[in-house]
This record gives C-alpha cells, structure tokens and sequence, in this order.
C-alpha cells in the first residue's frame, strides 16, 4: 500500500523542479492510499489533453507531443500528472475535466499554489 502524498512529498517535487508554484499536481495514488490502475492512466489521460496548446504553435510543431499544460511525470516513484493552472486560461473546460477526472477516481490532487502559499491545497 502507497502512503498518503504528505506536503514533504510536494516539497520534494517543487525543490527537484518536478513542479512550480502555478501548477497541480494529480498523484497516481487514491484517497486510501492503493496506487491507482491502470499503470499508464497518466499517459492515457495527457494524450486526451495533448490537443491543448499555447497560441502560436505551428502545425508541425503540433503533432505527437503532450501539451505543455498537462504532463505526465514520476514523483518519488508515483507516476503523476503535472497540471499548469494556465490551461484554465486557454480552456476552462478542460482544467475542469482534468480535476473531475482526479475527483470521480478519488485520487490525490495537490494544488503547489496553494501549498506554497500556505493556504492548504491538498484534496
């Protein structure tokens, strides 16, 4: 069984540069703990959100590359999705998807925002 994701867990990932202060990050862990399945869950689910990119991007700059806004990422051994909130810019609906996708899965989200500045931020 995987522990719970501890802020010592979010600061080891802003400190190695996994992830900024304008970014969430959703942990391939559930709210009990068990890591969670399928194993490429954070590949499948930045594939879906590959399509959104910044403004400016020539076409063939565009294919068979994940979206700067949504990647996936290994934090001390728990495959994750690093999410930048500057995607609710671009699109709203989509950070929406991403977030409800973590909640409808009870997975563990972390808000680095939040966290960062003291305001809680884990869900």
């Amino acid at each position: 069984m995987t522990e719970l994701v501890t802020k010592e867990m979010l600061d080891y990932a802003v400190v190695s540069g996994f992830i900024t202060g304008q970014e969430i990050l959703i942990m391939g862990v559930t709210n009990d703990g068990k890591p969670f399945r399928p194993s490429d869950w954070c590949e499948r689910l930045c594939g879906v959100m590959s399509q959104f990119k910044p403004p400016g991007r020539h076409a063939a700059q565009q294919h068979l590359a994940y979206s700067p806004y949504c990647l996936p990422k290994t934090v001390n051994n728990i495959k994750c999705v690093v999410v930048d909130v500057r995607l609710r810019d671009l699109e709203p609906k989509a950070l929406n998807f991403v977030l409800n996708f973590a909640k409808d899965n009870g997975l563990q989200v972390l808000d680095a925002s939040n966290l960062l500045n003291g305001a809680g931020g884990q869900t």
